[in-house]
Protein backbone atom coordinates (compact mmCIF):
# COMPACT_ATOMS: atom_id res chain seq x y z
CA UNK A 1 0.00 0.00 0.00
CA UNK A 2 1.03 3.69 -0.10
CA UNK A 3 2.71 5.18 3.01
CA UNK A 4 0.03 7.28 4.65
CA UNK A 5 1.66 10.42 6.21
CA UNK A 6 0.11 13.65 8.20
CA UNK A 7 2.82 16.06 9.36
CA UNK A 8 1.38 18.74 11.88
CA UNK A 9 4.72 19.97 12.99
CA UNK A 10 5.08 22.03 9.61
CA UNK A 11 3.08 25.10 8.35
CA UNK A 12 1.33 24.21 6.15
CA UNK A 13 0.74 20.39 7.23
CA UNK A 14 2.58 17.66 5.36
CA UNK A 15 -0.07 14.91 3.82
CA UNK A 16 0.69 11.81 2.02
CA UNK A 17 -1.75 9.93 0.38
CA UNK A 18 -3.89 11.85 3.09
CA UNK A 19 -7.33 14.21 2.88
CA UNK A 20 -7.78 15.44 6.74
CA UNK A 21 -11.40 16.44 8.45
CA UNK A 22 -11.69 17.20 11.87
CA UNK A 23 -13.90 17.82 14.52
CA UNK A 24 -13.82 20.03 17.71
CA UNK A 25 -9.99 20.58 16.95
CA UNK A 26 -7.92 23.11 17.06
CA UNK A 27 -4.47 23.95 15.10
CA UNK A 28 -1.40 25.20 16.98
CA UNK A 29 2.23 25.82 15.42
CA UNK A 30 3.64 22.34 15.88
CA UNK A 31 -0.08 19.75 16.36
CA UNK A 32 -3.24 19.85 15.99
CA UNK A 33 -5.62 19.98 19.34
CA UNK A 34 -8.43 17.29 19.40
CA UNK A 35 -10.25 18.10 22.51
CA UNK A 36 -13.01 16.16 24.41
CA UNK A 37 -15.66 14.88 22.20
CA UNK A 38 -13.52 15.63 18.98
CA UNK A 39 -12.56 13.58 16.22
CA UNK A 40 -9.87 13.59 13.35
CA UNK A 41 -10.77 11.98 10.41
CA UNK A 42 -7.72 10.70 7.56
CA UNK A 43 -9.34 9.24 4.45
CA UNK A 44 -6.64 7.40 1.96
CA UNK A 45 -6.49 5.07 -0.59
CA UNK A 46 -5.17 1.34 -1.14
CA UNK A 47 -4.59 0.08 -4.64
CA UNK A 48 -6.67 -2.34 -5.67
CA UNK A 49 -5.32 -5.89 -5.88
CA UNK A 50 -2.68 -5.52 -3.38
CA UNK A 51 -2.92 -8.30 -0.07
CA UNK A 52 -1.68 -6.86 2.96
CA UNK A 53 -1.73 -8.77 5.59
CA UNK A 54 -1.04 -6.09 8.59
CA UNK A 55 -0.38 -2.63 9.10
CA UNK A 56 1.05 -0.37 11.92
CA UNK A 57 -0.29 2.55 13.38
CA UNK A 58 2.28 4.93 14.59
CA UNK A 59 0.91 8.63 16.50
CA UNK A 60 2.86 11.34 17.82
CA UNK A 61 1.31 12.73 20.84
CA UNK A 62 2.71 15.80 22.84
CA UNK A 63 2.15 16.43 26.57
CA UNK A 64 -0.16 14.69 29.24
CA UNK A 65 -2.77 12.69 26.70
CA UNK A 66 -6.45 11.78 26.99
CA UNK A 67 -7.38 7.76 25.79
CA UNK A 68 -7.64 7.50 22.19
CA UNK A 69 -10.29 5.10 20.40
CA UNK A 70 -8.76 4.71 16.96
CA UNK A 71 -11.01 2.81 13.98
CA UNK A 72 -10.31 1.86 10.51
CA UNK A 73 -12.90 1.51 8.15
CA UNK A 74 -14.86 1.86 11.53
CA UNK A 75 -13.38 -1.73 12.68
CA UNK A 76 -11.49 -0.76 16.19
CA UNK A 77 -8.30 -0.48 16.40
CA UNK A 78 -7.50 0.65 19.76
CA UNK A 79 -10.25 1.32 22.78
CA UNK A 80 -9.34 4.14 25.51
CA UNK A 81 -5.76 3.26 24.57
CA UNK A 82 -3.45 5.40 26.43
CA UNK A 83 0.50 4.52 27.60
CA UNK A 84 1.03 3.73 30.73
CA UNK A 85 3.74 5.94 32.82
CA UNK A 86 3.53 9.81 33.86
CA UNK A 87 4.21 12.69 30.76
CA UNK A 88 5.79 15.97 31.05
CA UNK A 89 3.61 18.89 29.25
CA UNK A 90 6.40 19.02 26.66
CA UNK A 91 6.98 15.11 26.26
CA UNK A 92 6.61 12.83 22.79
CA UNK A 93 5.46 10.29 22.76
CA UNK A 94 4.82 7.36 20.20
CA UNK A 95 2.01 5.02 20.59
CA UNK A 96 2.11 2.37 17.72
CA UNK A 97 -0.69 0.07 17.13
CA UNK A 98 -1.63 -2.90 14.90
CA UNK A 99 -4.03 -2.54 12.21
CA UNK A 100 -5.27 -6.11 11.14
CA UNK A 101 -5.68 -6.33 6.91
CA UNK A 102 -8.98 -7.24 7.31
CA UNK A 103 -9.35 -3.61 8.25
CA UNK A 104 -8.24 -2.32 4.80
CA UNK A 105 -10.07 -2.57 1.83
CA UNK A 106 -9.17 -1.86 -1.81
CA UNK A 107 -10.27 1.93 -2.70
CA UNK A 108 -11.12 4.64 -0.11
CA UNK A 109 -10.28 4.07 3.54
CA UNK A 110 -11.02 5.91 6.89
CA UNK A 111 -8.40 6.37 9.72
CA UNK A 112 -10.39 7.79 12.51
CA UNK A 113 -8.48 9.26 15.70
CA UNK A 114 -11.26 10.09 18.49
CA UNK A 115 -10.98 11.89 22.10
CA UNK A 116 -12.40 8.63 24.22
CA UNK A 117 -13.72 10.70 26.82
CA UNK A 118 -16.46 13.12 26.33
CA UNK A 119 -15.97 13.93 30.35
CA UNK A 120 -12.12 14.26 30.49
CA UNK A 121 -11.17 17.53 30.56
CA UNK A 122 -7.06 16.69 28.78
CA UNK A 123 -6.55 17.36 25.02
CA UNK A 124 -5.10 15.13 22.43
CA UNK A 125 -2.15 16.70 21.09
CA UNK A 126 -1.08 15.11 17.74
CA UNK A 127 2.08 16.28 16.28
CA UNK A 128 2.18 13.05 13.10
CA UNK A 129 0.20 10.27 12.23
CA UNK A 130 1.79 7.34 9.81
CA UNK A 131 0.03 4.21 8.49
CA UNK A 132 1.93 1.72 6.55
CA UNK A 133 2.21 -2.15 5.63
CA UNK A 134 4.28 -3.88 8.34
CA UNK A 135 6.72 -4.11 5.66
CA UNK A 136 7.74 -1.12 5.20
CA UNK A 137 6.92 0.27 8.97
CA UNK A 138 9.06 3.65 8.79
CA UNK A 139 9.42 5.07 5.34
CA UNK A 140 6.23 7.28 5.77
CA UNK A 141 8.30 10.01 6.83
CA UNK A 142 10.76 9.37 4.33
CA UNK A 143 8.51 9.29 1.40
CA UNK A 144 7.05 12.43 2.37
CA UNK A 145 10.01 14.67 2.76
CA UNK A 146 12.06 15.91 6.11
CA UNK A 147 12.86 19.17 7.09
CA UNK A 148 9.96 20.83 5.71
CA UNK A 149 9.65 23.22 9.06
CA UNK A 150 13.49 23.93 8.49
CA UNK A 151 13.08 24.85 5.32
CA UNK A 152 10.26 27.41 6.34
CA UNK A 153 12.32 28.52 9.34
CA UNK A 154 11.05 29.87 13.07
CA UNK A 155 10.44 33.05 14.85
CA UNK A 156 10.46 33.03 18.68
CA UNK A 157 9.54 35.36 21.19
CA UNK A 158 11.81 35.55 24.28
CA UNK A 159 12.94 36.44 27.97
CA UNK A 160 15.79 37.22 29.20
CA UNK A 161 16.37 37.14 33.33
CA UNK A 162 20.14 38.56 34.30
CA UNK A 163 21.54 36.37 36.95
CA UNK A 164 19.74 37.28 40.21
CA UNK A 165 17.11 39.34 38.74
CA UNK A 166 13.77 37.96 40.09
CA UNK A 167 11.97 38.88 36.51
CA UNK A 168 11.94 37.83 33.24
CA UNK A 169 12.19 40.77 31.05
CA UNK A 170 10.64 41.00 27.30
CA UNK A 171 14.06 40.82 24.59
CA UNK A 172 14.44 40.28 20.93
CA UNK A 173 12.23 38.12 18.81
CA UNK A 174 14.57 35.06 17.49
CA UNK A 175 14.57 34.14 14.07
CA UNK A 176 16.06 31.24 12.77
CA UNK A 177 16.57 28.85 9.57
CA UNK A 178 19.18 26.39 9.89
CA UNK A 179 18.54 24.48 6.00
CA UNK A 180 21.19 21.69 4.84
CA UNK A 181 18.33 19.91 3.12
CA UNK A 182 19.20 20.45 -0.09
CA UNK A 183 22.27 18.40 -0.63
CA UNK A 184 23.54 17.10 -4.19
CA UNK A 185 23.73 13.48 -2.39
CA UNK A 186 20.13 13.83 -0.67
CA UNK A 187 21.46 13.19 2.97
CA UNK A 188 21.04 16.35 4.09
CA UNK A 189 19.23 16.75 7.38
CA UNK A 190 15.90 18.07 7.58
CA UNK A 191 15.38 16.82 11.44
CA UNK A 192 14.26 20.07 14.00
CA UNK A 193 16.93 21.18 15.91
CA UNK A 194 17.44 20.10 19.66
CA UNK A 195 20.68 22.11 20.46
CA UNK A 196 21.47 25.53 19.74
CA UNK A 197 24.76 28.30 20.40
CA UNK A 198 25.45 30.93 18.86
CA UNK A 199 27.79 34.06 19.32
CA UNK A 200 27.53 37.65 17.77
CA UNK A 201 30.31 39.81 16.72
CA UNK A 202 30.62 41.80 20.10
CA UNK A 203 31.18 38.61 21.93
CA UNK A 204 27.89 38.35 22.56
CA UNK A 205 26.83 34.20 23.65
CA UNK A 206 23.64 32.42 23.85
CA UNK A 207 22.98 28.51 24.45
CA UNK A 208 19.55 27.02 24.13
CA UNK A 209 17.54 23.04 24.21
CA UNK A 210 14.74 23.48 22.02
CA UNK A 211 11.38 21.62 23.07
CA UNK A 212 11.10 18.56 21.48
CA UNK A 213 7.56 19.63 19.85
CA UNK A 214 9.74 23.55 19.15
CA UNK A 215 7.28 25.16 20.97
CA UNK A 216 9.79 26.70 22.83
CA UNK A 217 13.52 26.87 24.26
CA UNK A 218 15.87 27.50 27.74
CA UNK A 219 18.78 28.15 28.03
CA UNK A 220 21.65 31.15 28.60
CA UNK A 221 23.31 33.90 27.46
CA UNK A 222 26.87 35.96 28.42
CA UNK A 223 26.39 39.85 27.08
CA UNK A 224 29.15 41.66 25.43
CA UNK A 225 30.05 43.14 28.88
CA UNK A 226 30.30 40.21 30.84
CA UNK A 227 26.89 39.76 31.99
CA UNK A 228 24.66 36.92 32.17
CA UNK A 229 21.22 35.27 32.60
CA UNK A 230 19.10 33.09 31.34
CA UNK A 231 17.11 33.01 28.12
CA UNK A 232 13.84 31.39 27.28
CA UNK A 233 11.40 31.07 24.33
CA UNK A 234 8.01 30.56 22.47
CA UNK A 235 7.73 29.89 19.14
CA UNK A 236 5.07 32.53 17.26
CA UNK A 237 5.36 31.26 13.69
CA UNK A 238 6.77 30.65 10.66
CA UNK A 239 9.05 33.39 9.58
CA UNK A 240 6.48 35.95 7.96
CA UNK A 241 8.34 35.75 4.35
CA UNK A 242 10.43 33.74 2.59
CA UNK A 243 14.11 34.95 2.31
CA UNK A 244 13.59 37.83 4.70
CA UNK A 245 12.36 38.56 8.15
CA UNK A 246 11.97 42.28 8.88
CA UNK A 247 15.89 43.37 8.24
CA UNK A 248 17.47 40.24 8.82
CA UNK A 249 18.76 38.60 5.72
CA UNK A 250 19.10 34.74 4.85
CA UNK A 251 22.38 33.99 4.07
CA UNK A 252 22.66 31.25 0.34
CA UNK A 253 25.86 28.91 0.69
CA UNK A 254 27.67 26.59 -1.55
CA UNK A 255 29.27 24.04 0.57
CA UNK A 256 32.07 21.76 0.13
CA UNK A 257 33.09 19.01 2.97
CA UNK A 258 36.46 17.41 2.77
CA UNK A 259 37.05 13.97 2.77
CA UNK A 260 40.33 11.74 2.94
CA UNK A 261 41.84 15.42 1.83
CA UNK A 262 39.76 15.92 -0.66
CA UNK A 263 36.88 18.55 -0.96
CA UNK A 264 33.53 17.94 -2.80
CA UNK A 265 30.59 19.82 -3.22
CA UNK A 266 27.75 19.25 -0.57
CA UNK A 267 24.59 21.17 -1.81
CA UNK A 268 23.44 24.25 -0.08
CA UNK A 269 22.71 25.71 2.91
CA UNK A 270 20.52 28.52 3.69
CA UNK A 271 21.50 30.44 7.18
CA UNK A 272 19.37 32.97 9.03
CA UNK A 273 20.11 33.87 13.21
CA UNK A 274 19.33 36.58 14.21
CA UNK A 275 18.74 37.67 17.64
CA UNK A 276 18.10 41.20 17.56
CA UNK A 277 21.99 41.87 18.13
CA UNK A 278 24.87 41.89 16.41
CA UNK A 279 25.48 39.51 13.33
CA UNK A 280 27.08 35.90 13.75
CA UNK A 281 30.03 34.92 13.45
CA UNK A 282 29.74 31.33 14.95
CA UNK A 283 27.01 28.91 15.16
CA UNK A 284 26.31 25.50 16.66
CA UNK A 285 23.35 23.14 16.46
CA UNK A 286 22.85 19.57 16.82
CA UNK A 287 19.50 18.01 15.45
CA UNK A 288 17.06 15.09 16.63
CA UNK A 289 18.89 11.76 14.92
CA UNK A 290 22.20 13.41 16.76
CA UNK A 291 24.20 15.11 13.38
CA UNK A 292 25.65 18.30 14.68
CA UNK A 293 27.38 21.31 12.45
CA UNK A 294 29.79 24.17 13.48
CA UNK A 295 30.83 26.92 12.02
CA UNK A 296 32.46 30.17 11.93
CA UNK A 297 30.65 33.09 9.61
CA UNK A 298 32.78 36.00 8.10
CA UNK A 299 30.83 38.70 8.81
CA UNK A 300 29.77 40.38 5.25
CA UNK A 301 31.92 43.98 4.93
CA UNK A 302 30.28 46.88 3.73
CA UNK A 303 30.47 47.84 -0.17
CA UNK A 304 29.80 51.15 -1.24
CA UNK A 305 29.61 52.98 -4.86
CA UNK A 306 33.33 53.17 -5.77
CA UNK A 307 35.62 55.61 -5.00
CA UNK A 308 38.99 56.60 -6.28
CA UNK A 309 41.76 55.78 -3.71
CA UNK A 310 42.09 57.84 -0.74
CA UNK A 311 38.37 59.72 -1.37
CA UNK A 312 35.44 58.48 1.02
CA UNK A 313 32.77 56.12 -0.19
CA UNK A 314 28.99 56.89 0.03
CA UNK A 315 27.65 54.20 2.11
CA UNK A 316 24.14 55.48 2.73
CA UNK A 317 22.49 52.90 0.50
CA UNK A 318 23.58 50.41 2.84
CA UNK A 319 21.02 51.78 5.53
CA UNK A 320 18.07 49.42 5.91
CA UNK A 321 15.91 51.10 8.16
CA UNK A 322 15.36 54.54 9.89
CA UNK A 323 13.24 55.02 13.09
CA UNK A 324 12.18 58.62 14.60
CA UNK A 325 10.77 59.69 18.03
CA UNK A 326 8.63 61.88 16.25
CA UNK A 327 7.68 62.95 12.32
CA UNK A 328 5.22 64.60 10.75
CA UNK A 329 3.61 61.75 9.05
CA UNK A 330 0.42 63.68 8.05
CA UNK A 331 2.83 66.05 5.71
CA UNK A 332 5.00 63.01 4.32
CA UNK A 333 7.76 64.35 6.34
CA UNK A 334 9.36 61.22 7.73
CA UNK A 335 12.39 59.87 8.76
CA UNK A 336 12.54 57.95 5.70
CA UNK A 337 13.46 60.61 3.91
CA UNK A 338 16.41 61.87 5.31
CA UNK A 339 18.42 58.76 3.32
CA UNK A 340 15.94 58.53 0.38
CA UNK A 341 15.88 61.90 -1.25
CA UNK A 342 11.88 61.92 -0.82
CA UNK A 343 11.31 65.93 1.27
CA UNK A 344 12.62 66.80 4.42
CA UNK A 345 12.22 64.88 8.29
CA UNK A 346 10.13 67.52 10.64
CA UNK A 347 10.00 66.12 14.64
CA UNK A 348 7.81 67.95 16.92
CA UNK A 349 10.28 67.74 19.13
CA UNK A 350 13.30 70.05 20.60
CA UNK A 351 15.64 66.94 21.32
CA UNK A 352 14.40 64.28 18.70
CA UNK A 353 16.48 61.20 18.28
CA UNK A 354 17.53 59.68 14.64
CA UNK A 355 18.50 55.57 14.78
CA UNK A 356 19.55 54.07 11.66
CA UNK A 357 20.45 50.45 10.78
CA UNK A 358 22.43 48.94 8.07
CA UNK A 359 21.94 46.18 6.43
CA UNK A 360 25.50 44.80 7.23
CA UNK A 361 28.22 46.48 10.04
CA UNK A 362 29.96 49.66 8.35
CA UNK A 363 32.97 51.29 9.89
CA UNK A 364 31.74 55.13 9.22
CA UNK A 365 34.51 57.48 9.14
CA UNK A 366 32.16 60.72 8.13
CA UNK A 367 28.62 61.90 8.01
CA UNK A 368 27.06 64.88 6.81
CA UNK A 369 23.76 66.92 7.57
CA UNK A 370 22.02 69.02 5.41
CA UNK A 371 19.63 71.59 6.50
CA UNK A 372 15.92 72.29 5.28
CA UNK A 373 13.67 74.64 3.21
CA UNK A 374 12.81 77.29 6.36
CA UNK A 375 12.61 78.01 9.74
CA UNK A 376 16.23 77.90 10.99
CA UNK A 377 15.55 78.08 14.34
CA UNK A 378 14.48 74.51 13.91
CA UNK A 379 17.94 73.49 12.85
CA UNK A 380 20.04 70.90 14.67
CA UNK A 381 22.61 73.15 17.19
CA UNK A 382 23.56 70.40 19.08
CA UNK A 383 23.89 66.28 18.99
CA UNK A 384 25.76 63.13 19.65
CA UNK A 385 26.33 60.70 16.94
CA UNK A 386 26.57 57.00 18.45
CA UNK A 387 27.28 54.21 17.39
CA UNK A 388 26.31 49.97 18.40
CA UNK A 389 27.26 46.87 17.01
CA UNK A 390 23.67 45.38 18.44
CA UNK A 391 21.13 48.34 19.34
CA UNK A 392 21.65 47.66 23.19
CA UNK A 393 25.05 49.22 24.41
CA UNK A 394 26.24 52.25 22.53
CA UNK A 395 29.40 53.91 22.03
CA UNK A 396 29.81 57.44 21.19
CA UNK A 397 31.64 58.36 18.35
CA UNK A 398 31.22 62.64 17.64
CA UNK A 399 29.67 65.52 19.79
CA UNK A 400 28.64 68.93 18.62
CA UNK A 401 27.64 71.85 20.33
CA UNK A 402 26.37 75.72 19.18
CA UNK A 403 26.79 74.24 15.17
CA UNK A 404 24.93 76.59 12.54
CA UNK A 405 23.68 76.29 9.36
CA UNK A 406 24.14 79.67 7.29
CA UNK A 407 21.66 79.02 4.41
CA UNK A 408 18.83 76.73 3.97
CA UNK A 409 19.70 73.32 2.01
CA UNK A 410 23.33 73.55 3.22
CA UNK A 411 25.23 70.35 3.44
CA UNK A 412 27.53 70.11 6.28
CA UNK A 413 30.12 67.53 6.56
CA UNK A 414 31.43 65.80 10.04
CA UNK A 415 34.52 63.81 10.49
CA UNK A 416 34.67 61.16 12.99
CA UNK A 417 37.72 60.86 15.52
CA UNK A 418 37.22 56.82 15.75
CA UNK A 419 36.06 54.43 12.97
CA UNK A 420 34.75 51.23 13.75
CA UNK A 421 32.14 48.49 12.54
CA UNK A 422 28.80 49.25 13.72
CA UNK A 423 25.08 47.94 12.72
CA UNK A 424 23.38 50.38 14.21
CA UNK A 425 23.91 54.26 14.30
CA UNK A 426 22.07 56.97 16.63
CA UNK A 427 22.08 60.56 15.90
CA UNK A 428 20.39 62.10 19.93
CA UNK A 429 19.85 66.32 19.08
CA UNK A 430 20.03 67.68 22.19
CA UNK A 431 18.86 71.28 21.40
CA UNK A 432 18.14 73.17 18.36
CA UNK A 433 18.13 76.87 17.25
CA UNK A 434 14.78 77.77 19.91
CA UNK A 435 11.88 76.23 17.72
CA UNK A 436 9.02 73.92 19.34
CA UNK A 437 10.52 71.17 16.00
CA UNK A 438 13.45 70.52 14.38
CA UNK A 439 14.01 69.48 11.13
CA UNK A 440 16.77 68.32 8.59
CA UNK A 441 16.99 67.38 4.81
CA UNK A 442 19.24 64.53 4.22
CA UNK A 443 21.59 62.47 6.62
CA UNK A 444 24.09 60.94 4.45
CA UNK A 445 27.25 58.16 6.03
CA UNK A 446 30.62 57.87 4.73
CA UNK A 447 33.69 55.27 4.74
CA UNK A 448 36.85 55.35 4.26
CA UNK A 449 36.90 53.55 0.90
CA UNK A 450 38.31 50.41 2.31
CA UNK A 451 38.94 47.24 0.06
CA UNK A 452 36.05 44.64 0.36
CA UNK A 453 37.23 41.13 0.34
CA UNK A 454 37.60 39.24 -3.31
CA UNK A 455 34.49 37.46 -4.49
CA UNK A 456 34.63 33.87 -4.28
CA UNK A 457 36.55 33.59 -0.87
CA UNK A 458 35.27 30.99 1.61
CA UNK A 459 32.82 32.99 3.94
CA UNK A 460 32.31 29.85 6.66
CA UNK A 461 34.77 27.02 8.01
CA UNK A 462 33.78 24.79 10.14
CA UNK A 463 32.90 20.70 10.39
CA UNK A 464 29.60 18.57 9.91
CA UNK A 465 28.70 15.36 11.56
CA UNK A 466 26.27 13.41 10.17
CA UNK A 467 24.23 11.09 12.15
CA UNK A 468 26.64 8.05 13.49
CA UNK A 469 29.25 9.18 11.02
CA UNK A 470 32.58 10.66 11.42
CA UNK A 471 33.23 14.46 11.39
CA UNK A 472 34.64 15.94 8.33
CA UNK A 473 35.44 19.49 7.13
CA UNK A 474 32.80 21.76 5.99
CA UNK A 475 33.15 25.21 4.43
CA UNK A 476 30.76 27.53 2.07
CA UNK A 477 30.60 30.82 0.05
CA UNK A 478 28.02 32.83 -0.36
CA UNK A 479 25.89 33.23 -3.34
CA UNK A 480 22.92 35.30 -4.30
CA UNK A 481 19.54 34.71 -3.06
CA UNK A 482 17.66 32.46 -5.56
CA UNK A 483 14.89 34.83 -7.56
CA UNK A 484 11.58 34.52 -5.86
CA UNK A 485 9.49 34.09 -8.97
CA UNK A 486 7.69 37.46 -9.10
CA UNK A 487 8.27 39.59 -12.18
CA UNK A 488 9.73 42.80 -11.71
CA UNK A 489 8.13 46.55 -11.70
CA UNK A 490 8.30 46.73 -15.69
CA UNK A 491 6.47 43.08 -15.68
CA UNK A 492 9.26 41.44 -17.37
CA UNK A 493 11.11 38.72 -16.57
CA UNK A 494 9.27 34.98 -15.34
CA UNK A 495 11.98 34.54 -11.80
CA UNK A 496 13.82 31.11 -11.28
CA UNK A 497 12.52 28.47 -8.99
CA UNK A 498 15.10 26.15 -6.84
CA UNK A 499 14.78 22.49 -8.07
CA UNK A 500 14.10 21.28 -5.06
CA UNK A 501 11.21 23.55 -4.21
CA UNK A 502 9.36 22.80 -8.07
CA UNK A 503 9.70 19.46 -7.64
CA UNK A 504 8.54 19.41 -4.04
CA UNK A 505 5.66 21.64 -5.13
CA UNK A 506 5.06 19.33 -8.40
CA UNK A 507 5.52 16.15 -6.36
CA UNK A 508 2.81 17.19 -3.73
CA UNK A 509 0.28 18.57 -6.56
CA UNK A 510 0.55 15.31 -8.56
CA UNK A 511 -0.51 13.20 -5.34
CA UNK A 512 -2.83 15.71 -3.87
CA UNK A 513 -4.68 15.58 -7.46
CA UNK A 514 -3.99 11.74 -7.78
CA UNK A 515 -5.65 10.97 -3.98
CA UNK A 516 -8.39 13.40 -4.79
CA UNK A 517 -8.93 11.66 -8.05
CA UNK A 518 -9.28 8.03 -6.81
CA UNK A 519 -11.69 9.18 -3.75
CA UNK A 520 -14.17 10.74 -6.21
CA UNK A 521 -13.90 7.77 -8.38
CA UNK A 522 -14.88 5.18 -5.04
CA UNK A 523 -17.28 7.47 -3.32
CA UNK A 524 -19.39 7.91 -6.68
CA UNK A 525 -22.57 6.60 -6.78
Amino acid sequence: MDAVFVDFATRPAKLLNAVVRQHRCAVAPTYVVVASGGRLGIDFMVPDGEEITEAVLRMSVVGVAAPIDATVNGEPVAKGFLLPGVEGPDTVREYVLTVPGTALRAGANVLSVHHADDEDDRVLRLRDVSLDSVGHDGRAPRVAGRGADERSGWVFATERRRLGAAVWQPGADLRLLLDRSETHDGAGEGEPVTRLAWRGATGAESSVAFRTDLSGFHGHFRDADGSVGELRGTLTGPLPEAGRAADAVVQHFTTEEEHDGVWSPAGRLRLLLDDGGAPVERVTWSDRRGAATSLSVLVPVAAGRPAAPGERRDITELVSRVWASDEFADFGEVAQNLVRSGGKWLAHEQDPELSFTFEVPVAVSAYSLTSANDVPERDPADWVLEGSPDGRSWTTLDSREDEVFHKRYQCREFTLARSEAQLHYRLRITDNHGADETQLLEVRFFDGGAETAAPGACDFIGHHQGAGGEPVGYRGTRIPAPVSGTAGEDGAGTGELLAADFSDTARNLQDAARLLEQLTRYVRP
